[in-house]
């Protein structure tokens, strides 16, 4: 078992819903967890499915959370989003986008194959200095509260089944494909270097 936590970060479109909801499981599980984006702007659902709501990255969950109560209080508590902005500030002041952060991790987990390809794109364009190895796991999620939650139990007990290996670089293959089989998802895994 490594002596040290394993330092992950979560990955979806405008880090709101999906890896907002995986880092906050995986923190009350005390794992050493950052959320990002990878997107150019945070979106949010608006009153129709081409009127969303968008925002900068440098805008705080707090100033959404005020912005949408004085658009319309019913439609984001009956969608849930106040309630997720709600979940979100007391996790972290803001969205953060993954292209800026060059904090090293040993896991990035995304949360779509679109997602993922950014975040690989992303440290493949980086130079190289460190040569340490990340992982990069796709888990392909919906973007909605129910299965966000239910996501973020599968990266919460894939993150600890990874936390648990001897030697992660020679068990994650099978540790993989035992999870494939379990869930019955497929997960995209590569590996890039600082």
């Amino acid at each position: 078992m490594p002596s040290t936590p394993l330092r992950v970060a979560v990955v979806c479109s405008s880090n709101q819903n999906r890896s907002m909801e995986a880092h906050n499981i995986l923190s009350k599980r005390s794992f050493n967890v950052r959320s990002f984006g990878t997107g150019t702007h945070v979106k949010l659902p608006g009153p129709a499915p081409d009127k969303p709501n968008v925002y900068d990255f440098k805008t705080t969950y707090e100033q959404m959370y005020n912005d949408l109560l004085k658009k319309d209080k019913e439609l984001y508590t009956q969608n849930g989003i106040l309630h997720m902005l709600d979940r979100n500030k007391r996790i972290k002041p803001r969205p953060e986008r993954f292209q800026n952060c060059k904090d090293p991790f040993d896991l990035v987990i995304t949360c779509e194959e679109r997602v993922y390809d950014q975040v690989v794109e992303d440290l493949n364009s980086r130079e190289q200095e460190t040569c340490q190895p990340v992982h990069v796991i796709n888990v392909d999620i919906q973007d909605n509260h129910e299965e966000a939650t239910l996501g973020a139990f599968l990266i919460c007990e894939l993150c600890q089944c990874i936390q648990h290996t001897d030697d992660m670089e020679n068990e994650i293959d099978e540790l993989l494909q035992e999870f494939e089989d379990k869930s019955g998802r497929t997960f995209l895994h590569t590996i890039c270097f600082y």
